[in-house]
């Protein structure tokens, strides 16, 4: 399954098909954009093996400038990848796409949320290490889930996902130091 009404709050089993739709989605990326992408990788909790996520798929995109991606604006809209600037209050430093049927008016459904960030950004760096930290770290990826199915009982309908979003701040922020020391010292293993 894809896809989450907005303003719900509901967690699923991870699921393969989560990872055939962010492959299918990259690509489909890198074909409108080209060159214009630096990196670009799925992110998340559906990134994320062992726990249960919402049902939407998270895309980082990493470019050298900004503008690059806005003028592709249009072609981008015309493939269902909406841009979002009205969410650029909440996530400084990026841009955001979505898809989804809510966005074309033909329903409630959000699938996808595209973060464009600059190439080598903290950023950046934050959505790969968050990913691969949690894969690599069983124990960690249990308290997060465990976390996730707390806030989501708490919260079942959350205009916007903000009280989600605001209870897993602590525990990402926490998690993110531990997971740029562990990546910081295996660079320097080498």
């Amino acid at each position: 399954m894809i896809g989450l009404k907005r303003g719900t709050v509901k967690l699923y089993d991870h699921e393969k098909e989560w990872e055939i739709e962010a492959q299918n989605t990259i690509c489909r990326l890198r074909e409108i954009l080209g060159n214009v992408i630096k990196d670009i990788q799925h992110v998340g909790s559906t990134s994320i093996h062992s726990i249960k996520a919402k049902p939407i798929i998270d895309i980082a995109l990493a470019v050298d400038d900004f503008h690059d991606i806005l003028a592709y604006e249009k072609e981008l809209r015309d493939n269902g990848f909406f841009y979002r600037p009205d969410a650029q209050a909440s996530i400084k430093n990026q841009l955001l796409f979505a898809c989804g049927n809510y966005y074309t008016g033909t329903g409630d459904l959000q699938t996808h949320f595209i973060h464009v960030v600059l190439t080598g950004s903290m950023d950046w760096i934050n959505y790969i290490n968050f990913r691969d930290y949690l894969n690599s770290t069983p124990s960690a990826a249990r308290a997060y889930e465990n976390l996730k199915i707390s806030l989501a009982r708490q919260a079942p309908v959350d205009k916007g996902r903000e009280k989600y979003l605001m209870g897993k701040h602590d525990f990402i922020v926490h998690t993110l130091r531990k997971a740029l020391e562990k990546s910081i010292l295996e660079k320097n293993s080498y």
